[in-house]
């Protein structure tokens, strides 16, 4: 059986302009993608608010054919419960989940269309464990995440389409580097068995790994990427 080559195939990654982000779109260029980075900011990067339907349906009518989504873009919410604000629960939600379901329903077509095709959702340990340190908000919004993955693989196998997730805990990113305080991350790390926080290159390389050819294989499955911090 011959497994193919991802060399001329289109990647669309969100959330490009960030520090996972910018480590997935350099790992798949690496491979022979084509990489198409979106972001609110950021040079190099299409700009789009993927929580706005519409504003998915211009980006994906703009970039045509993709071969492999990349769900990255996500906002972090460290309020819990009480002091979480109709407001605040929208925009996480609307960001962390609506905008991956958006983008996926835009491009499933055309995966099926060529029988083959590779989403990569960027989940967290938040949904297991109910946020460590983030709020209500993300955590549940991870949790939905991991459920439209297994939605979308459950429907996409039949088509040579894998729909994955990653679930990473406390990637060197702003969100532990600014967002977590000193003592924080201090107490974080002696609960962590690696004794540090993953790289976002580590992370990349996983994403690699689920859209890679001979991956095909894997579908519906959340990758746990946390040192140890949670085992099952």
């Amino acid at each position: 059986m011959g497994f193919g080559t991802l060399e001329g195939k289109v990647a669309l990654v969100t959330g490009a302009a960030g520090t996972m982000g910018r480590a997935v779109v350099s790992s798949l260029k690496g491979d022979g993608l084509e990489v198409v980075g979106v972001d609110l900011r950021g040079a190099g990067c299409l700009h789009c608010d993927v929580s706005d339907p519409d504003a998915v349906i211009r980006l994906i009518h703009d970039v045509g054919r993709v071969d492999v989504l990349v769900n990255n873009a996500g906002i972090l919410s460290n309020s819990k419960s009480e002091a979480t604000t109709p407001e605040e629960w929208r925009r996480v939600l609307a960001s962390n989940v609506d905008g991956a379901f958006y983008l996926a329903r835009e491009l499933i077509p055309g995966m099926k269309t060529r029988g083959w095709g590779r989403i990569v959702n960027t989940c967290s340990l938040a949904a297991k464990t109910g946020g460590l340190t983030a709020g209500t908000a993300y955590a549940v919004s991870k949790g939905a995440l991991t459920s439209l993955t297994f939605s979308l693989a459950r429907e996409l196998a039949p088509f040579g389409v894998t729909v994955n997730g990653i679930s990473p805990a406390y990637v060197k990113t702003p969100m532990v580097t600014e967002q977590l305080t000193e003592a924080q991350r201090q107490a974080l790390i002696t609960q962590i068995p690696v004794g540090r926080f993953c790289e976002p290159e580590e992370f990349a390389h996983v994403v690699r790994f689920l859209v890679s050819p001979l991956a095909g294989f894997i579908t519906g499955e959340i990758v746990d990427l946390n040192g140890g911090l949670v085992m099952d």
